[in-house]
């Protein structure tokens, strides 16, 4: 399956969903520690002040540790709310980790009511981008919604987009999808790929 290119992306995304959901706590959080160590080589990481990021659940890659570090580094961090009226994405500022999250919409962590503070796109120097699984050239297959397809490329040209992946979730080549926006790093317990 590792070379060559998927036609059924439906399959494809239930496979690896599978797969990803059979890890353990322990190995999940393992593997976090070490994509989390790899995510600050990343210069634009290190250099930028925004940070939009998404509060991990079902088994994804923890990101609690890059929101925390970020912040402590003295880094604005904001985290995702969707609005499926106009299916996008509004990045609002987090200030008290975990504080202002809640289970929101298909239980995501979002912002309690009262905490939306919006941030302007320009504003947003590096986007931790969610998905199912990612190829060698970037390309991303999601979760079937299109928000982020959607919402990056309405943000500056300067932003950069980095997917945090369990390396079983990272194929030689995925067919991308018609509106589908590649990532610039990809980012494994096992390795740092630069696609760009």
């Amino acid at each position: 399956m590792c070379g060559a290119i998927i036609i059924d992306r439906e399959d494809l995304r239930k496979v690896t969903l599978k797969e990803r959901a059979a890890l353990s706590a322990g190995e999940v959080r393992e593997k976090s520690l070490l994509i989390v160590s790899r995510v600050f080589e990343i210069e634009e990481m290190l250099q930028g002040n925004t940070v939009m990021a998404y509060a991990d659940f079902r088994n994804e890659v923890e990101t609690g540790y890059i929101i925390s570090n970020s912040m402590e580094m003295g880094k604005r961090v904001a985290v995702p709310v969707t609005d499926p009226s106009r299916r996008m994405i509004i990045p609002s500022l987090i200030l008290d980790f975990p504080g202002d999250l809640q289970p929101g919409r298909w239980g995501i962590p979002e912002p309690k009511p009262g905490l939306l503070r919006p941030v302007p796109l320009e504003e947003i120097d590096v986007v931790l981008v969610p998905g199912v699984v990612f190829d060698l050239a970037g390309n991303r297959l999601g979760y079937g919604g299109g928000y982020y397809d959607r919402f990056l490329p309405r943000l500056n040209s300067r932003a950069v987009f980095v997917a945090l992946a369990f390396e079983l979730q990272v194929k030689n080549e995925i067919e991308p999808g018609k509106h589908d926006i590649p990532v610039h790093y990809i980012v494994t317990e096992e390795r740092l790929i630069v696609s760009r």
